[in-house]
């Protein structure tokens, strides 16, 4: 079952891009589940971060509830009454979009050990979008976290794996060898030889092509291969698309 092309006709304007990015995150959850032991567990995240709207103080005014004795049967929730000076700055921020896979260990108490980014149009939009998207993955691989980043968005053409390596000062050497809208990558950080360094595996991907099987590093336990085509499949499958 090829990649099709979710941000143009025919599909764009019948199927919505974001119902087929968590029916994917879920395949790929749901896959990864059955494969790993029963310390490890795989979740799926959903979120826009343009979307974030709430602030403290009306989160702490809409969390209030009364206690299990009135009216409205619920638990009371104490609110914080101190009000800290005024802010010295207001920066801009960016909360990017994010449609992840992550996968924890409960050895030690839940853990993040790996993850599976599905990169959204608003990860590639603006400058400030992309270097939020890359600043986030950087963080994951310095702390010693597998990672892969899947992009099938094809109404941007960034390449967030070059932002990565470029914010990681790597110049080109380690990018993709020519402009490449369509991929996949996995990345494995390593300490080896009394240095650290990160395993690469780049894919290019193409609308109408199957999609590769991709290593996932999970930090404490070794790979699990993920089966993107199998997933994709599923997800299509699930979500009535093609």
């Amino acid at each position: 079952m090829p990649l099709l092309d979710h941000f143009h006709p025919p599909l764009l304007g019948t199927r919505h891009w974001e119902g087929f990015h968590g029916w994917w995150s879920a395949a790929m959850a749901a896959s990864l589940n059955e494969h790993l032991p029963e310390e490890y567990f795989a979740e799926f995240q959903v979120t826009l971060g343009t979307r974030i709207e709430v602030d403290v103080a009306t989160f702490s005014e809409d969390s209030e509830h009364e206690s299990s004795d009135g009216n409205g049967g619920g638990t009371a929730v104490q609110t914080l009454t101190w009000a800290p000076p005024t802010a010295t700055a207001i920066m801009p921020a960016v909360f990017p979009d994010i449609f992840e896979v992550r996968i924890f260990s409960n050895m030690t108490g839940p853990a993040l050990v790996a993850v599976i980014e599905l990169v959204s149009p608003g990860n590639k939009d603006r400058e400030e979008a992309r270097r939020a998207f890359a600043t986030k993955c950087a963080a994951y691989l310095q702390q010693g976290i597998g990672l892969i980043v899947i992009d099938i968005v094809t109404s941007r053409h960034a390449n967030l794996h070059d932002e990565l390596i470029a914010l990681l000062g790597h110049g080109e050497r380690f990018a993709f060898p020519s402009s490449t809208p369509l991929y996949a990558t996995a990345y494995r950080p390593a300490h080896r030889h009394k240095r650290n360094e990160i395993d690469l595996w780049l894919e290019t991907l193409e609308v109408g092509k199957p999609l590769p099987v991709l290593p996932l590093a999970i930090r404490g336990l070794g790979y699990l291969p993920v089966n993107l085509e199998e997933t994709y499949m599923e997800a299509r499958q699930r979500g009535r698309v093609g």
